[in-house]
């Protein structure tokens, strides 16, 4: 599982990523998009094993200030040895979407917005 931070509201339209080891075959980064009513979550995700995965699923889970906002899903499929697939998904709810608007309206004293991204996986033996 995979923490993704970035505790500055300034920092809204940049890039940030952390990068952590799933098991043994494969790595994975994280990066974020664009925030307002919606965001987009990409993810560069590398087998770093010498066997075909299969069937590979990207998850996420979006926190802001301690509550889940939404989450999303995107289906990756064969990764060969040695090959980076690229995986991207957007959260839009309703929950993000007023918890922005508060935060516009100054409601809100602070944005603290975490992603939990999991990568699911099967392999040839």
């Amino acid at each position: 599982m995979s923490t993704l931070v970035i505790a500055s509201p300034a920092q809204a339209d940049t890039v940030g990523a952390v990068e952590v080891s799933s098991r043994q075959l494969i790595r994975y980064k994280l990066s974020w998009g664009r925030w307002k009513e919606s965001c987009r979550i990409k993810a560069r995700v590398t087998n770093i094993s010498r066997t075909t995965v299969f069937s590979s699923r990207f998850n996420v889970s979006l926190t802001v200030n301690g509550r889940k906002v939404g989450g999303c899903t995107d289906y990756l499929g064969t990764i060969r040895p040695g090959r980076v697939k690229y995986a991207s998904c957007t959260v839009r709810s309703g929950r993000l979407a007023s918890m922005w608007y508060d935060w516009e309206s100054g409601d809100l004293s602070r944005w603290y917005r975490r992603a939990k991204a999991t990568v699911y996986y099967r392999y040839y033996r």
